[in-house]
């Protein structure tokens, strides 16, 4: 009886330990199956059941799936490298070394919100301050561009007690319903009558353009504009607020200032009462090259600039500058302010990093130095190719606009996808945009090299020799 239950007990245990050796195995290979990338199959339907089918892509027939990134080059799945011509987010480069230390090591000693005294928030601040003139000298922390422009807009309307905003056609500021709203670039419905929209100053294509008027009179145009909306305003009994405008216009076309234009729309603003907002979430932090800020190409001090995107390389972080006068206003008859992670140790520390690679590997000379090169180079295959239009920019932003008709300037718009898709195919990532789809645009990471500007235009020279070829001989397919 006694060995019979010896045996029982054996076998039981035996089973027992069978039985936890196969969970075991097969907790590890459930383990494992998840670990495994999905294919890129499997990640676009995942997609297509869960994202919302709003949210875009770039190459929409056949999007890349990006896996990691180093410098101005990403990765697909398959290991395949691609030039980065174009992600003005990651600004010093993706995953740099400094930047990742920096936000990793802050991480692991603390992260909250920003109602905690910390000295991250105010080293970044004055680290951040010290690049602008006077007397921009207050600064408010959020998270995205869209979110500072919004505060912008009402601090705009706090300090002048007006509604009334005078924006410029084609702009885009952000995805908040008050940044929408002063977004021409994007239709919505109902847009607020305290909205006003003014020409773009594309001296190219736009209103007034260089085919009509000579170049140093197109500025003065474009400011009077400005100025008849003002009159429309005071003639009803209203009051401007602000001017808003991108410091150059970027979804737009890749648009440069006309001489003269801000300093004259400035004045007109001003002596109306109202404010003027420069949004450089896209073209700041040394972008040009010549300058931290690419209102300074225009000669003017903005009462209001906010930036985002480079701001923390892809780490969330954006900010208001302002002055001490509109901070005040904004203290006594606007509500207190507060942003859950605006300024927090993780994203201040990550920012401070940023700003410090600017200047320790010299990025703004780079910037300005390679991007000399490719516009000098993309203005030489201006003269070969009769598709190139225009060549404008400065530094690292750069647009490219194709046309169909060098006379009429006719946009082309199926010619700018197509360049597109070749140069994918050439493992080279470039966008296209302004209100015709037709002009190249050129916004890559601040460590974009001389060879890698070689590289761009030897394939951009290929891309439009073809071009041509096809539009002889069967332009239907392009």
């Amino acid at each position: 009886m006694f060995k019979t239950q010896q045996r029982r007990l054996l076998l039981a245990s035996i089973t027992i330990r069978k039985l936890m050796v196969r969970d075991k195995i097969t907790r590890i290979s459930q383990s494992y199956e998840m670990d495994q990338p999905l294919t890129k199959e499997q990640t676009l339907k995942s997609r297509d059941k869960y994202i919302g089918k709003s949210c875009t892509l770039f190459f929409r027939e056949n999007p890349l799936k990006i896996v990691r990134a180093r410098g101005q080059y990403m990765y697909d799945e398959n290991d395949v490298e691609y030039l980065d011509c174009i992600n003005n987010v990651c600004h010093v480069g993706h995953c740099h070394p400094d930047v990742v230390k920096a936000g990793s090591e802050q991480m692991s000693i603390l992260n909250t919100n920003s109602r905690y005294l910390n000295d991250n928030i105010v080293l970044l601040a004055e680290k951040l301050l010290s690049t602008f003139p006077a007397p921009l000298s207050r600064v408010f922390f959020a998270n995205s561009g869209s979110e500072a422009n919004d505060l912008a807009l009402q601090l705009a309307k706090v300090h002048t007690e007006a509604q009334d905003t005078i924006v410029l056609d084609q702009a885009y500021h952000g995805i908040t319903y008050a940044a929408m709203a002063i977004s021409p670039y994007k239709s919505i419905s109902n847009r607020p009558d305290w909205v006003h929209i003014t020409s773009n100053p594309d001296i190219y294509r736009g209103k007034y353009n260089t085919l009509k008027y000579k170049e140093n009179e197109l500025g003065l145009l474009y400011a009077k504009d400005v100025e008849n909306l003002v009159n429309d305003l005071n003639s009803s009994n209203r009051k401007v607020a602000c001017f808003v405008h991108e410091s150059l216009q970027s979804c737009a076309g890749q648009l440069t200032m006309p001489e003269n234009y801000l300093k004259n729309a400035y004045k007109i603003i001003r002596d109306n009462g109202g404010v003027c907002l420069a949004d450089e979430v896209q073209v700041g932090f040394g972008r040009v090259g010549k300058c931290w800020w690419a209102f300074e190409l225009s000669d003017v001090v903005p009462d209001i600039v906010t930036i985002g995107k480079p701001f923390g390389n892809g780490h969330p972080i954006s900010a208001v500058v302002t002055t001490d006068e509109i901070a005040n206003s904004y203290l006594k008859r606007g509500p207190s302010f507060f942003s859950t992670y605006g300024g927090n140790p993780v994203s201040c520390k990550v920012a401070l990093t940023v700003i410090e690679t600017i200047e320790k590997e010299n990025l703004r000379e780079n910037a300005l130095r390679v991007g000399d090169i490719l516009i000098r180079k993309a203005k030489e295959l201006q003269k070969k190719h009769k598709y190139i239009g225009d060549v404008r920019g400065i530094g690292f932003y750069i647009g490219i606009e194709l046309v169909s008709d060098l006379e009429q300037r006719k946009p082309a718009t199926r010619e700018a996808e197509w360049i597109k898709n070749f140069l994918k195919e050439k493992h080279i990532i470039i966008s296209h945009d302004g209100p015709d789809e037709n002009v190249l645009k050129f916004k890559p990471p601040m460590c974009f090299s001389e060879k890698d500007a070689d590289r761009l235009i030897s394939q951009l020279d290929a891309a439009l020799t073809e071009l041509v070829k096809i539009n002889e001989n069967t332009p239907s397919t392009i």
